[in-house]
């Protein structure tokens, strides 16, 4: 059976009716990996929910079928965003397909290339300000006030409705809620949503998220004026999710900690060298997060939410090797640059 999209396959749990003109490009039903290394590393089964195979190439696209659906719904010619890329991707390619207009305010000069080349072949009007995330967030928040252009960021409620469905496909993969659910902190939309998931379940992991020690206002306990991390994806100093990321915390018993820039690229390398898996960097947070607190997890499966694809961020890999040197085309060349 050809997977019917988030909307579709959900439909009974979401605030759609037959009158809901549904926008999809055929999101979620992304893989559940075993993770054999790191299962090995932790001493517990860890599993890879990879919502980088979203059609976007992150897990925005969960949320964005429903908040464009809605948006369409109640009559909207456009919609806008604030973003560090994946949301103005998701929403760009979304309003494409709508046939309606994308508008994206983002930070000058901190937004990763993978993702702005999105938004600009998807046709979206972008506006740089010279600012933070959180700067661009409130201009969009003014704008969507005083014009007819809805918001599509994550604290639009059918956002996080449609993020639910992650936590859904997890249960039904594993049979079962995990012991642990870990994932990347930025704006803090996606562990609100895994959490209200789980809870329509009545299922209860712990909720394990992380931040960047440069971008960690929830661990900190305050604003961050100006965050910094190489994870552009969460480098937020304000989350608009704050007190919902808060309560999946508490709630489910789990704990929210910052994780270092190092930290975060051993497990990008880890992912990708030993796991086979090519995430972006901010995604690999919840990976070094599990690494970093591996003595505190309980018994039973661990689940880690790698939020989006690694070319989303080509740069940081590139670095990863310099120009490299041509040989002659003869085996005996190949062979002497492999060492053999």
């Amino acid at each position: 059976m050809t997977w019917p999209g988030v909307i579709g396959r959900f439909r009974d749990r979401l605030s759609v009716t037959a009158e809901t003109p549904v926008v999809t490009l055929l999101e979620g039903n992304t893989p559940l990996l075993e993770a054999q290394v790191l299962s090995q590393h932790v001493g517990r089964p860890v599993y890879l929910k990879y919502d980088g195979a979203n059609p976007t190439g992150s897990f925005k696209d969960r949320g964005m079928t429903m908040a464009v659906s809605k948006a369409l719904e109640a009559g909207a010619q456009a919609v806008a965003c604030a973003s560090t890329g994946n949301t103005s991707a998701s929403a760009a390619a979304y309003a494409a397909k709508a046939g309606i207009r994308a508008i994206v305010i983002l930070p000058a000069g901190k937004i990763a290339r993978g993702k702005l080349a999105q938004a600009v072949i998807h046709g979206a009007e972008i506006v740089a300000v010279d600012g933070n995330f959180d700067d661009a967030l409130a201009l969009v928040l003014e704008l969507t006030s005083t014009h007819d252009v809805a918001l599509v960021n994550s604290i639009n409620p059918f956002r996080i409705e449609g993020q639910q469905s992650a936590a859904w496909e997890v249960t039904a993969a594993l049979g079962a809620e995990p012991a642990v659910h870990a994932l990347p902190v930025g704006n803090a939309g996606n562990i609100t949503a895994y959490w209200a998931g789980y809870k329509a379940e009545q299922r209860a992991p712990r909720m394990w998220g992380f931040q960047a020690a440069g971008a960690a206002p929830l661990v900190w306990g305050e604003i961050i004026d100006k965050p910094e991390t190489i994870a552009t994806a969460i480098r937020i100093g304000n989350p608009a999710s704050w007190e919902t990321a808060i309560a999946a915390r508490d709630e489910s018993g789990g704990r929210i900690e910052a994780v270092t820039d190092a930290e975060i690229l051993q497990a990008y390398r880890l992912l990708a060298h030993q796991e086979g898996i090519f995430c972006e960097p901010a995604s690999a947070a919840s990976v070094a997060g599990v690494l970093k607190f591996a003595d505190d997890l309980p018994a039973g499966p661990v689940v880690c939410t790698l939020t989006g694809h690694g070319l989303k961020d080509p740069d940081t890999a590139a670095d990863e090797f310099s120009e490299l040197d041509a040989v002659p085309p003869h085996l005996d060349a190949v062979l002497e640059q492999l060492g053999w």
